[in-house]
């Protein structure tokens, strides 16, 4: 396996290596030491040393990098090219991150409401009653397209595209999986939605929107949408035996995935995610809420964010990805300013437990959790 990390000297090692909006804590040197050692032993363990992992790996605290490793190649099975902190993974659903956050800034620019109706948007559209709170939070009962349209016998020779996804739920009128609102359901259909709804109200397509609002503001150079104009430079993903995947005819729709990024970009993200120039207190607050309580645990759903809620209080915000062989981890770590992120190519189950390095930073883990995409 070929693995390797940036060399940094204890002084550029706790220093914050970006513009954060989260509040500036410096790391002590032996701050630095406890996370970095901690971290290197969990996934030398969990992913390095016997897991077959390839990718990326970052974990800071306070905005600061404390560990950072990749692994691998973009092409695992001719073992070619090794991965930079500049390779771009496919972050599968913590896309719906972004686009949750581009629905909410728009809201906080007063340019719409999370009350307005999708008919608001789409005339006459076949499912009264929908709003975009309930696309944010997964309680629409939409039918998921990643099932409905092989199911309706749509030609694999064509590319979907968002617009053929609306215009199926018009022409093919898939039923409500259950009543509107009623209780929560992971749907893709959501978020390709909501990127449309985006494209509506700002006049702006998705990747543009993207990138003006979010890429650029925070200087993540090596985020992309991807789009069939630049389908060619995006990595492509492996099955566990290095057998690549072919594209397929769902691989162009964007919102509930098709964001491809870095570590470094994804941790430029997070720090956009505290209160300063891209989002107040008020909209943050409401994005890390839960909205789903009609079934007991400690899990739910924000608007774009999973969340782990303990009952010592604290929360565990997060996103997982899972698209062919792109399997993905976004953690964040609010009362503590941690971040823990993982990006692969090539599928691996094992990257899903990443979460129990959150103990780390404080009592996150205190019981076992059953994987999720």
């Amino acid at each position: 396996m070929a693995c390797h990390q940036p060399v940094q000297s204890q002084k550029e090692a706790t220093t914050p290596l970006l513009l954060s909006s989260s509040p500036s804590k410096p790391l002590s040197g032996e701050a630095f030491n406890h996370y970095h050692n901690y971290a290197a032993r969990f996934f030398d363990s969990l992913l390095i040393r016997r897991g077959g992992f390839n990718g990326s790996i970052l974990v800071a605290k306070n905005g600061t990098i404390v560990y950072e490793k990749y692994c691998g190649y973009t092409n695992p099975s001719q073992k070619k090219d090794t991965f930079t902190a500049s390779s771009a993974f496919h972050l599968a659903s913590i896309s719906k991150t972004f686009t949750a956050m581009g629905i909410l800034k728009l809201w906080q620019l007063k340019k719409l409401s999370l009350e307005d109706t999708i008919s608001t948007y789409f005339p006459h559209f076949p499912y009264p009653g929908i709003t975009i709170k309930m696309l944010l939070t997964h309680r629409s009962g939409l039918p998921n397209y990643t099932h409905y349209l092989e199911a309706y016998h749509w030609d694999k020779k064509k590319m979907a595209t968002n617009a053929d996804i609306l215009n199926s739920l018009y022409t093919l009128h898939p039923p409500l999986d259950f009543p509107s609102g009623k209780h929560f359901a992971y749907c893709n259909t959501n978020y390709t939605l909501l990127a449309l709804i985006i494209e509506k109200v700002s006049g702006e397509t998705y990747p543009d929107f993207m990138k003006n609002s979010f890429f650029i503001p925070l200087d993540m150079k090596d985020t992309y949408i991807r789009t069939p104009a630049n389908a060619d430079q995006a990595m492509p993903s492996y099955e566990w035996n290095n057998r690549q995947f072919p594209r397929e005819f769902l691989d162009e729709v964007y919102g509930d995935k098709n964001v491809y990024s870095t570590v470094h970009d994804m941790l430029k993200w997070d720090q956009g995610l505290y209160p300063g120039p891209l989002f107040t207190q008020q909209t943050l607050d409401s994005a890390f809420a839960p909205y789903s309580f009609e079934k007991e645990g400690k899990r739910n759903y924000g608007l774009g964010w999973r969340m782990t809620l303990l009952d010592n209080g604290k929360k565990l915000l997060y996103h997982n990805g899972w698209w062919h062989g792109n399997n993905a981890v976004f953690i964040r770590l609010i009362d503590e300013d941690a971040t823990i992120i993982v990006l692969g190519n090539k599928f691996n189950r094992k990257i899903y437990s990443t979460k129990y390095i959150c103990d780390l930073f404080g009592k996150y883990m205190q019981h076992k959790e059953e994987e999720e995409e």
